[in-house]
């Protein structure tokens, strides 16, 4: 069975979400994302994804249950694993983020790797700051993260 995908509207605005039509969640694409051709489709994991992203972005819900499909390099992998650390509320630095790993010089890597996560808000790039406190980057832009963060009540 293929995935499919649905498009929900929330508080900052269009979020589709997608599952790989085995009741996992492989992608969610905040406002403004290209999303990928796929069947529009409900399907109860889509449903119940949509339900919490509702009440994390109401400040609802600090963390996320769902059943995920994440596909990456494993360099990836360990990025955005460690990125599931990172506390409610809180935030890390890339080089935080890099260490954690292993990769103490792989700073960059870890940005990048943050801005090819298929996952964001249930995978916390939003979290992710540089040394010296800027917001970095983030793929839904710098208003959409400074708003998660406001969410979070974290302080910048």
């Amino acid at each position: 069975m293929n995935g499919g995908i649905q498009t929900y509207v929330t508080i900052i605005g269009k979020v589709s979400i997608s599952d790989d039509g085995s009741g996992n969640i492989d992608g969610i694409y905040l406002p403004n994302s290209n999303l990928p051709f796929r069947e529009c489709r409900e399907c109860p994991v889509m449903s119940e994804a949509a339900s919490q992203i509702d009440e994390f972005l109401t400040g609802k819900r600090t963390d996320f249950d769902l059943p995920l499909k994440i596909e990456g390099t494993d360099f990836q992998k360990s990025v955005w694993n460690e990125l599931r650390k990172i506390p409610y509320g809180e935030t890390a630095s890339y080089k935080d983020i890099a260490e954690g790993i292993g990769r103490p010089n792989a700073s960059r890597a870890v940005g990048s790797a943050c801005g090819a996560n298929p996952i964001p808000l249930i995978i916390p790039c939003h979290r992710v700051i540089t040394s010296d406190g800027g917001l970095g980057g983030f793929g839904g832009g710098l208003a959409l993260k400074r708003r998660l963060m406001d969410i979070e009540g974290i302080r910048r």
